[in-house]
């Protein structure tokens, strides 16, 4: 009991305290001095309700509270056998019967409890069981006291054996006409099952036999007394009542689950007493207690819900069978395990009320997500100090997804809000059987705990299926039947019995089935997983299941790899996707077990799975986990595959923006292919760092790497490795503006690719002719092969892709000149790229977020998105080549001083831009870089200079590409700007001696002033 929160202040600083003791004891007093049954039994009912866990449950270790606990604890059972009694006097005989077996349990010693409940199970027709609880009670007594029962007792217990009519129940007291029924009024409102309750009342009108499914906990007795409840009388949709003979409730779990020959008569007794059925007691011929129940329904309407089938679902199946054969008029609810399997059955599964999304986090919707809702009401009941709020919710919504929304175990967690806060309650939850020990008082025991509620459904099953139970809960999350064959299969259990013990485990709602694309899905809920993993510890089976387990899904990751470059791509993707949770659980296998061998092949086969779903922080630490430990156990047999994982390791990084020291890194990656006899493997690993390392600027490292593994590739016969060579020498010949390899290239690429069906590489090939269109003014081809791309993208679900798609649409809307577009497009693409982190995307869709800017006169805006690019660009040295992308910056930057006037920043800026340029063999962003020279030189008043610089960009445009509109609007600008100065033919006369210009004279005409007459005099002019 635990003490109320009323403390009134009193003279001389004591202080008297309102508890629910003081509470209990006044209800139990008024209840005392009433002579109405059903009011005191009503008195009783609410002084009982006030005991919510132990007497002074937060001091029971205290010295100084023993005595008041002694005290309060005979207080209750005195008050609980005076409500029995009292219960006795108004009928519920029946009922009483099974809950006062539960508490004699827990006190076989008392005299007045054991005699209501003699005379309760006598009342039911249940003699046999009223003598056996008093020579319980006889044997208890002889073997702790060596005392025999009192006399009272005896006096009853030889009334029973001669069925002295004065223990025949009495009448009932009279009460106000209602609806026959003997269902339970809750005491607390039912959450989140509205719509379930308004189909279900539809079926039981629809159907004579309805049975709710599903596992221990999840409600299904709240959800029929729900349903029952509302057919018992007139409605708003029915003004008379459906069943006029009463909806009867007939709770079946404290039966004996044996098989006995018996057990239909002792369902068909059970169901008499529910419903006051007696047999005379002179019949003038024998007849089973069937063919009575039966004979005394055929002319009923009613609705029977028969709660708890599952320990019993044969005889009742047999007995549900008669009963709806032989009357007509019957309807019955059933509620169980698993299906009773009779035709004409309507299975309904009462499914966990539903659990929060992973990620959310939003108020309101959490407020209306049902097991939300339960928790928050149960908990706001047991401490009224707890809400739900921006602090509580994140844990709130992980509890209810970590207990699957079953609502008993919701309910047991709400418990002890008040105890430990529900942060506390989630950091235990690895530990939920100690953490959820404790329900209330008034539930049957299987209902008091979460590992009592699991122990009812286990008892159930047979050792086949309680083998197969307990191993698949060696997985994570969901599993495959191959899987689960494979990993429980043992000497002890065919692999061939699988299936067949799979189905009766999803028939008795221990097992869940999920209808994927690839076929059924098993899973546990966490809590019977967790039970089960203790009986795999306590049996010592768990450490060999996880190493099945790690062989089975090395094995398949290893089966999905080569499909992952061809036409089965986006099946063995989205099969891979769903295996995620139970592959990194076997990597976490391998680690433990300090199997570098296996967690090598694990790691090497998942590596482009990773990459290209983008999930490139995973890849990297699973790599390097990998390597780590087969460092520490370096053996000939796995010198190939650590070979493979730190080429792919060391090339991930790069990508995800690791680039210091990356030549030695690269070196050393391929240096441990001289040991491993893999010359297959050293030329996709040649390639694969190639096509990491151009856009780190690294062009002649990868020219050479592709020139050796493309030979190797063709060498081979490998078509996939050639294709994927050729996309890549096409985004080299993109970044050098050569657009004769880079048509020639992607275009074989392409071809190769789509005879393979990869899909991945078509769009990686398409990519680079769409690239191609843009360069040489094809804006309509490179927005449909972009578009193309973007879709096939989407479609195969690789995300990094399909924002890389977007940032290219929204370049091509910028060569259009159509900004708002690009605007739009570039920002879709920055989120996407921001959430797959995938740096190359985000550098693209931010520089055209800044060209747009610029081009809209927003000219703040396109500096921030400038600098922040420039910011995160990765320092080199001068003799290293910088990232492709750094000459555009720079140059945007000097155009952006040039419109604000600034001759100094932006001469700076585009001076840095063509230094950066000239780093590369050939660079298409030279001839704007000139150009936008040309502009700074013309600001600072240097038109001559600037109309030689105007005629030099135009000449490197000639044997280039055309400049796109929006880079035309720049040309026209500046060059309006010289003319206007210089005058038609000294600009024209400028602008050709320009074009003639050697890159020698250009560098001369960048060069600082110089000092001498004789410099002077070599500087290119003019005329």
């Amino acid at each position: 009991m635990q003490l109320g929160e009323h403390l009134t202040q009193l003279r001389g600083g004591q202080l008297k305290a309102d508890t629910d003791a003081d509470g209990f004891r006044s209800l139990v007093a008024e209840a005392g001095r009433t002579g109405d049954p059903r009011t005191r039994s009503a008195l009783l009912t609410d002084a009982l309700a006030l005991w919510r866990g132990p007497a002074l449950a937060d001091f029971a270790d205290e010295p100084f509270t023993g005595s008041a606990v002694a005290r309060l604890h005979e207080e209750l059972l005195t008050a609980r056998e005076d409500h029995a009694e009292t219960r006795l006097t108004l009928g519920e005989h029946a009922r009483l019967a099974a809950e006062l077996g539960d508490l004699l349990t827990r006190h076989p010693l008392r005299e007045r409890l054991r005699a209501a409940h003699m005379r309760a199970l006598y009342r039911s027709g249940r003699q046999t069981e009223a003598l056996r609880s008093y020579e319980e009670l006889r044997d208890h007594l002889a073997d702790e006291l060596g005392l025999a029962p009192g006399a009272d007792l005896g006096t009853l217990h030889r009334a029973i054996l001669t069925q002295d009519p004065a223990l025949d129940p009495p009448a009932p007291p009279t009460s106000p006409a209602g609806p026959a029924t003997n269902l339970p009024t809750p005491l607390t409102p039912l959450i989140g099952r509205d719509h379930a309750a308004t189909e279900l009342r539809a079926l039981l009108g629809a159907n004579r036999l309805v049975t709710l499914t599903g596992p221990g906990g999840v409600g299904k007795t709240r959800l029929a007394i729900k349903i029952a409840g509302h057919l018992s009388g007139p409605s708003p949709e029915s003004p008379t009542a459906p069943f006029p003979d009463g909806v009867w409730l007939v709770e079946l779990a404290s039966l004996d689950r044996s098989g006995a020959s018996d057990a239909v008569s002792r369902l068909a007794e059970t169901i008499m007493s529910v419903l006051d059925i007696r047999a005379p007691f002179a019949p003038s011929e024998p007849t089973s207690p069937r063919d009575r129940l039966t004979g005394a329904l055929r002319s009923r309407r009613l609705l029977l819900v028969l709660d708890n089938c599952e320990h019993l679902v044969e005889p009742v199946a047999e007995l549900v069978r008669h009963l709806l054969e032989a009357i007509p008029a019957l309807r019955i609810l059933a509620t169980s395990q698993e299906p009773l399997a009779l035709t004409g059955e309507v299975i309904w599964n009462v499914p966990p009320l539903e659990a929060p999304r992973l990620t959310e986090t939003d108020l309101p919707t959490l407020r209306k997500t049902g097991s939300v809702q339960l928790f928050v009401a149960r908990a706001s009941a047991a401490d009224r100090d707890f809400t739900l709020d921006a602090d509580t919710a994140p844990a709130v919504a992980t509890l209810c997804r970590r207990l699957d929304g079953i609502p008993l175990a919701l309910e047991l967690a709400a418990t002890r809000v008040r105890a430990l806060g529900v942060h506390n309650l989630v950091d235990r939850l690895d530990d939920r059987f100690r953490l959820l020990s404790g329900g209330h008082r008034g539930a049957p025991p299987r209902q008091q705990t979460l590992h009592a509620m699991i122990d009812w459904s286990w008892e159930l099953l047979t050792h086949l299926e309680r083998l197969t139970l307990q191993r698949l809960a060696v997985h994570t999350g969901d599993c495959t039947l191959h899987a689960a064959e494979n990993v429980c299969a043992a000497e002890d259990l065919a692999s061939a019995d699988i299936p067949d013990l799979l189905a009766r485990l999803v028939d008795r709602s221990l097992v869940t089935v999920v209808h994927a694309a690839d076929g059924p899905r098993y899973r546990l809920l966490e809590s019977v997983a967790a039970y089960c993993a203790e009986h795999l510890r306590r049996t010592g089976e768990l450490e060999h299941l996880r190493q099945r387990h790690q062989h089975h899904y090395t094995d398949l990751a290893e089966q999905a790899a080569p499909h992952l470059y061809g036409h089965r791509q986006q099946r063995w993707l989205h099969r891979l996707d769903t295996e995620t949770a139970n592959i990194r659980t076997a990597l976490d296998t391998a680690l433990g077990e300090k199997d570098a061998a296996g967690a090598l092949r694990l790691v090497n086969a998942m590596a482009w799975y990773w990459l290209l779903r983008g999930r490139l922080t995973e890849a990297r630490r699973s790599l390097a986990s990998a390597l780590a430990l087969a460092d520490k156990a370096s053996t000939s047999r796995t010198a190939a595959l650590r070979a493979g994982a730190l080429a792919w390791e060391t090339g991930i990084g790069f990508l995800h923006g690791d680039v210091a020291d990356r030549e030695d890194r690269r070196r050393a990656a391929l240096s441990m292919y001289e040991d491993a006899g893999d010359p297959a493997g050293r030329a996709r690993a040649e390639w694969f760092l190639a096509h990491t390392g151009i856009d780190l600027g690294d062009l002649s490292v990868a020219e050479d790497l592709l020139n050796q593994a493309l030979p190797a590739f063709q060498a081979a016969g490998d078509r996939w490795g050639t294709a994927a060579a050729l996309a890549t020498r096409a985004k080299l010949a993109h970044v050098r503006g050569d657009l004769t390899s880079l048509g020639r290239d992607g275009e074989r690429s392409a071809e190769l690719f789509g005879e393979l069906g990869d899909r991945w590489g078509r769009l990686e090939a398409t990519g680079w002719l769409g690239a191609l269109a843009e360069m040489t003014g094809d804006l309509q081809r490179a927005d449909r092969l972009h578009r193309d791309g973007l879709h096939m993208a989407e479609e195969l679900g690789l995300w990094p892709e399909v924002a890389g798609r977007l940032a290219w649409l929204g370049w091509t809307a910028l060569q259009r000149g159509d900004y708002a577009q690009a605007r739009e497009t570039c920002e879709r693409a920055l989120r996407l790229a921001s959430e797959q982190g995938h740096r190359t995307a985000q550098i693209f869709a931010t520089m055209g977020l800044a060209f747009a800017a610029r081009r809209e006169d927003l000219l703040d805006l396109a500096e921030t998105h400038l600098r922040d690019l420039l910011n995160g660009a990765p320092e080199q040295s001068a003799e290293e080549t910088p990232p492709p992308y750094l000459p555009m910056i720079m140059s945007e930057l000097g155009f952006v001083a040039e419109q604000r006037g600034d001759a100094a920043a932006a001469l700076a800026s585009h001076l840095k831009a063509i230094d950066l340029a000239a780093r590369f063999e050939s660079s298409r962003e030279m001839p704007g870089a000139l150009e936008g020279l040309a502009g700074a030189l013309t600001l600072a008043g240097d038109h001559d200079g600037a109309a030689l610089l105007l005629g030099a960009g135009s000449a490197a445009r000639a044997s280039n590409s055309p400049p796109p509109p929006t880079e035309r609007g720049d040309i026209d600008r500046i060059t309006t700007r010289v003319r206007d100065a210089l005058g038609t033919d000294r600009f024209t006369a400028g602008f050709e001696r320009g074009g003639t210009l050697t890159s020698q004279e250009i560098r001369s005409l960048l060069a600082p002033p110089p000092a001498t007459p004789e410099a002077a005099a070599a500087r290119p002019h003019p005329g």
